[in-house]
């Protein structure tokens, strides 16, 4: 992949923390590159921001992923969502 590419991700995990943070992790079906994206819950609630199934990005923005047993958790849930929604199906 070239950093001008974009790439497709899926989401494979949610999570919220103890400051009001959505943190939402989308990764690439073979589980190697992912992207963090951290966000208000207060300020998604306001704008009506939706989760989606999946995202594009910009593949200089993406980060490895180096951890085996998580690139292969990764990969599994990414197939998983990319086999049962379509990318801007919300979840």
């Amino acid at each position: 992949m070239s950093d001008d590419d974009t790439a497709q991700l899926w989401l494979v995990e949610r999570s919220y923390d103890d400051r009001d943070l959505i943190v939402l992790i989308y990764a690439t079906t073979d589980g190697e590159y992912e992207l963090r994206k951290e966000l208000a819950a207060a300020v998604m609630h306001q704008r009506r921001m939706a989760t989606t199934a999946a995202i594009e990005a910009p593949v200089a923005n993406l980060e490895s992923v180096s951890d085996d047993a998580l690139r292969e958790r990764y990969a599994a849930e990414a197939t998983k969502m990319s086999e049962t929604h379509d990318p801007e199906d919300e979840v």
